[in-house]
């Protein structure tokens, strides 16, 4: 009876380690492609700049807050493009709705902040490749953090969040989507 007991026990740890939920990013309002709507309105582009839907699922344990980053790798200026930063989510939120990057719009949950990005504004940026550069790709991340707050304000830079981000993560999970101006 203990030798059918102890093998339960190993099958059901077994099965929970390689079945459990991982921390996950989602959204409803993008698939691989950015469009129009996500499309910076500025920097020469002429898009909606609605900032996308996000949620999240499993953040683990001690999560204390999150943050979110949108970051482009392929931008032509030898360091990439930060086109969002937010971060003091409170850790009771697991959803941010479309246009909450919009910083007139209210819609992000209190307490968070949305810092300058690299076109030199607060809030979301989306994506504006230059024209005939081909695709670039939108790197979103979500980041669960093991600090209430970052002690930073809505002017710091995206080099310094990222690296009190780095600082405090315990898990990061992100959506790529792609983007291509003709």
């Amino acid at each position: 009876m203990k030798k059918n007991h102890f093998l339960s026990t190993v099958l059901l740890l077994t099965f929970q380690l390689f079945y459990s939920q991982t921390f996950t990013l989602k959204s409803n309002d993008l698939g691989g492609q950015s469009t129009k709507k996500q499309e910076f309105n500025g920097f020469g582009c002429e898009g909606e700049n609605t900032s996308p839907q996000l949620n999240w699922e499993n953040a683990p344990t001690g999560t204390k807050s999150f943050a979110i980053t949108m970051y482009d790798p392929d931008a032509p200026t030898g360091s990439g493009f930060w086109h969002w930063i937010v971060f003091n989510i409170p850790n009771n939120i697991n959803e941010i709705v479309t246009n909450a990057g919009n910083i007139n719009s209210n819609l992000m949950p209190k307490g968070a902040i949305q810092s300058t990005t690299d076109y030199g504004i607060k809030g979301f940026g989306g994506p504006c490749p230059p024209k005939e550069h081909g695709i670039h790709q939108y790197i979103i991340t979500i980041y669960a953090l093991k600090t209430d707050k970052l002690q930073l304000d809505a002017n710091t830079n995206p080099a310094i969040v990222g690296f009190y981000l780095w600082q405090n993560t315990i898990e990061k999970a992100s959506i790529v989507t792609y983007y291509k101006r003709n």
